[in-house]
């Protein structure tokens, strides 16, 4: 909810801007570099045959768990098109009715007897991480608990300005409301929903303790709210207001905030503490982001993608749709190790752009956010896809 969201949080707090409701929210935190492919889709771009599979050296607890990821991938890839235009939903088939009964001891050998590698572009590849975070959280509100945690509100719908000509309606229309008078407004901004805006129309869904913990929680779009029983409430992604997503970081950076000649690193550490040294200046940076993420209440037992299953520590991937199937394997192999190996595609975000852009997924704890919060880390990528895909794509070209 990879938004859903992504900490590498070194510098930006830039990366997955979604902006429709169908697609998870931002979630990385790092700067995003232009694309290294330029081209407007995967079907479109150099696509070239990579090694073979058995020479890339993939661990055995590696194949299990991408093995697992993709098992759960497969009854939503073959209800789908693949909008990278690279694979078609009959070529899945074979492998998605083989991983029904296929063994876990032999995972490695499921991927080398239907996969085949591809490298996009240039194979160069840049990837960010993701996490699950953690905040304290009530169902009810309650002493200590006053910031709202907003379910999507009604009026927020889809439709084109009134004096937006005819011939300019291109794309989906924006994201907004009517106000009183009938007329199609953009919808609320941060400022004013945290100002009242949505206020006391029940569309709490819970109440956070901590507004700064919140508003991370909100670029990773999704969480687990610590309940004061100690018990658990997961939260996923329902929608956005459609406003501009702003990067603080980068923004906190060119101010002088953070960064060399200050107290404060450029990490989400670095610019928690400045807000909360700073309170004031902090909210009028936080304000800058004009995006709003709403909620809902998830009883998965992890965050949901916008593959829509559950996204899985070290096992799945964000990824530009355009350019990676839903579903496929990505091997990467970066200059950060421990995101080396098989990666299932199992979700996007705003900033994931371009081929051989990645977001990699570390699920929850300590761990977790230091791991993501330090992913910012180039190499190169290969996508799996089904046997006699890239011979098409050939013969095609």
């Amino acid at each position: 909810m990879r938004y859903l969201l992504v900490v590498a949080a070194t510098i930006a707090l830039a990366a997955c801007g979604r902006v429709v409701p169908d697609a998870r929210p931002p979630q990385s935190t790092v700067p995003v570099p232009p694309p290294t492919t330029t081209v407007p889709s995967a079907s479109l771009a150099r696509l070239s045959r990579g090694p073979e599979i058995g020479s890339l050296g993939i661990g055995a607890n590696d194949a299990t768990t991408a093995l697992a990821s993709f098992r759960e991938s497969c009854p939503a890839i073959l209800k789908r098109e693949d909008q990278s235009g690279l694979t078609r939903t009959d070529d899945w088939r074979p492998a998605c009715q083989a991983v029904t009964s296929w063994p876990v001891s032999d995972a490695r050998r499921f991927f080398t007897s239907y996969f085949e590698t591809a490298r996009v572009g240039d194979g160069a590849a840049f990837a960010t991480g993701y996490f699950e975070p953690e905040i304290r959280g009530s169902r009810t509100r309650a002493p200590g608990y006053d910031v709202p945690v907003y379910a999507m509100p009604p009026e927020l719908v889809r439709d084109w300005p009134d004096d937006m000509a005819q011939s300019e309606r291109t794309g989906r229309p924006p994201l907004g409301r009517r106000d009183a008078s009938g007329k199609f407004v953009m919808f609320y901004e941060r400022a004013e929903i945290e100002q009242g805006a949505l206020a006391n129309r029940g569309l709490e869904i819970a109440w956070a303790a901590d507004p700064v913990e919140f508003f991370f929680l909100q670029i990773q779009g999704s969480g687990l709210l610590r309940l004061p029983d100690n018990s658990l409430m997961r939260i996923g992604y329902a929608g956005q207001n459609g406003r501009e997503y702003v990067g603080i970081g980068s923004v906190m950076r060119e101010r002088g905030m953070i960064g060399p000649g200050t107290p404060y690193a450029t990490s989400m550490q670095g610019i928690m503490a400045y807000i909360r040294d700073n309170p004031v200046q902090g909210q009028e940076v936080m304000r800058l982001n004009k995006s709003w993420i709403f909620f809902r209440p998830l009883d998965t037992d992890g965050p949901l993608g916008s593959l829509g299953v559950p996204v899985r520590r070290e096992s799945s991937v964000a990824v530009d749709p355009n350019y990676v199937p839903y579903g496929a394997p990505v091997y990467l192999d970066l200059e950060h190790d421990v995101a080396d190996g098989l990666w299932i595609a199992q979700d996007t975000g705003g900033a994931i752009k371009g081929a051989n852009r990645f977001d990699t997924f570390w699920g929850n704890g300590e761990d977790a956010r230091r791991i993501a919060g330090g992913m910012s880390s180039r190499g190169s990528a290969l996508i799996l896809v089904p046997k006699g895909t890239v011979q098409r794509h050939e013969t095609g070209r």
